[in-house]
């Protein structure tokens, strides 16, 4: 089962890829998924037969342990009715077993019946002289209404055969065709609306789609047919009734997929006398799918001679034959075609035995220009290889002299640094002195002035007192800074980045710089020595060791501390 769905979804995406790279519509992407299905049905076409043949098995076993007629009579009929549309022969045994049964058993009506179902087996097989004279030994006024409804469909299956065989004369198919549209007007009387085929017998009553009761057949039939699963042969004549129905309305869409329905359906009943399948071959035939048609029509001559039915032998026959002569024919193109292409083939043969020679004689002439070429490059790279050593001995020079263009460049700038601060604080150092000669010079006077008039008092006090000397050494602390801080405004916040966080250098409102940041700030101009850091300061040596060892513990990096403090600073120029 599960193969068997598997080769259906595998069979459905083919057809549905190969309809959308043609570019198919809608109506005919679903008309080509549903043969698609019918083609996965023919190939499990042996499945169904093998259950089918288990199926008989079984019940053959129960008909030979059969105690009395009756059951025998019953489980005759459930093998007729497996064999009926399977294997005529087989069928044709067991009708005439039972109608001996109805012999023994005084059964009149099981006998009528039985001799009904022997005309259809005739009719079936194409005998058709001898199921007319079976039929006229059936008594039609003795018979209860659905005998007499399952006489006239006999008798109205009879002509339907009898026009359709091959040797009748036009005018003959007419009558036999008028004859069977009489005798469905009769039977209508006697049809039973629990028949599973009422509504398809209905329909063969109701041709013209202006009838009333035609559109109530038609949806009826429709969901009957949508709803089935399509396994048995009620199902498959009530999708071909309606198939007839769309095509009497001229609707070929709706036609064609229910020929495919009913087709889907004899296949899994195991049907052999297939009507729907030899019409779809002749569709196939008329819309150019000669192979899928050939097949269908192959497969209902296979199931005919094994039924055997002369009449559908007859006509698929005729079929084959037009599918024998279109083959042919395409056979002729093709090999009209192939002559065609094989002249064809034989003068570019020639053409390009020639293409050949002077490709030959191309390449001899390439393969000396490939030597003379290969001599001047092999003198092309030995000149190269000298160029690149040129070119490595270059860069180097280039390197060296960059690297000698970037320590210059240092220089430079160290230099232009020295020259810039030199003449910052050369400035600044004769200004001071000035400042401070001026002031000697006035402190001198007042001196003079208070020894001439003997004020050796106010000597003493003025020489005592060190308040100028603290307020001289705020003022010159107050010079440097400003002078420090004009040559490097960024040094304070360089100073702070190097320290951590909480250890950062706060300064009191009016403070340019502090003790610790002019230590820092004289070794940023280059002064390193603690003695001479003391003495410009007015402080102690060891002061200033505490306080430049007291810093670096502070630092993010000891380290590199005092060499990332002598390039802090960005100077202003």
């Amino acid at each position: 089962m599960t193969h068997r769905i598997i080769s259906y979804i595998s069979a459905v995406m083919f057809s549905f890829l190969a309809a959308a790279s043609i570019g198919l519509d809608g109506k005919e992407m679903e008309t080509e998924s549903l043969y698609a299905r019918l083609d996965s049905v023919l190939a499990e076409s042996g499945k169904y037969i093998a259950v089918k043949e288990q199926k008989i098995a079984g019940l053959r076993d129960r008909a030979e342990a059969a105690a009395g007629l009756e059951e025998r009579l019953w489980l005759n009929k459930m093998l007729y009715d497996e064999y009926a549309v399977y294997e005529a022969d087989s069928a044709m045994a067991y009708v005439n077993a039972n109608i001996a049964i109805a012999g023994k058993l005084g059964r009149d009506d099981i006998l009528q019946e039985w001799k009904l179902n022997k005309v259809f087996l005739l009719t079936a097989q194409g005998l058709m002289n001898e199921a007319e004279k079976e039929l006229r030994t059936i008594g039609l006024a003795g018979l209860d209404d659905r005998l007499k409804f399952k006489y006239y469909d006999t008798e109205i299956y009879l002509y339907s055969h009898l026009a359709q065989f091959g040797g009748a004369r036009a005018e003959m198919t007419a009558h036999y065709h008028d004859m069977e549209m009489k005798l469905r007007n009769e039977a209508r009387a006697y049809v039973d609306p629990d028949n599973p085929l009422y509504y398809s017998f209905l329909a063969s009553l109701h041709g013209d789609s202006t009838d009333t009761v035609y559109d109530g057949v038609k949806a009826a039939l429709k969901e009957l047919v949508d709803g089935s699963s399509l396994t048995a042969r009620t199902d498959a004549i009530n999708a071909y009734s309606l198939a007839d129905m769309y095509r009497k309305e001229g609707d070929s869409y709706n036609c064609e997929k229910y020929l495919i329905y009913s087709a889907i359906a004899d296949v899994r009943s195991c049907n052999r006398d297939i009507a729907s399948m030899e019409e779809l071959s002749a569709l196939l035939y008329s819309n150019g799918d000669m192979d899928r048609g050939y097949a269908y029509a192959s497969y209902c001559l296979k199931a005919a001679l094994q039924y055997p039915n002369r009449i559908r032998m007859v006509n698929i026959s005729a079929v084959l034959d037009k599918f024998q002569q279109a083959y042919s024919d395409r056979s002729r193109i093709q090999e009209d075609r192939l002559r065609r292409s094989f002249h064809i083939s034989s003068f570019l043969s020639a053409v390009l035995a020639l293409a050949v020679l002077l490709i030959v004689l191309q390449f001899r002439r390439l393969s000396r220009s490939r030597r003379k070429l290969a001599e001047s490059n092999g003198a092309l790279n030995a000149h190269v290889d000298e160029l690149s050593q040129t070119q490595k001995m270059l860069a180097e020079v280039n390197g060296e002299l960059e690297a000698a263009n970037i320590l210059l460049k240092e220089n430079n700038d160290r230099l232009f640094e020295a020259n810039y601060v030199k003449e910052k604080y050369i400035g600044y150092v004769f200004s001071i002195c000035s400042s401070y000669i001026t002031k000697l010079e006035e402190y001198r006077r007042s001196i003079m002035q208070d020894l001439v008039v003997g004020r050796i008092d106010e000597i003493r006090t003025l020489v005592s007192d060190t308040s100028m000397v603290q307020s001289e050494l705020k003022e010159f602390y107050r010079s440097f800074d400003a002078v420090f801080l004009q040559i490097y405004p960024d040094f304070v916040s360089d100073f702070n980045s190097l320290v951590r966080p909480e250890e950062r250098v706060v300064l009191k409102k009016g403070e340019l710089l502090n003790t610790e940041l002019r230590i820092y700030a004289l070794i940023r101009l280059g002064i390193n020595d603690s003695v001479k850091i003391a003495e410009f300061l007015h402080c102690s040596p060891q002061t200033v060791y505490n306080n430049r060892l007291r810093t670096r513990n502070k630092a993010v990096s000891k380290e590199e501390f005092e060499a990332r403090i002598r390039i802090s600073g960005k100077i202003r120029k």
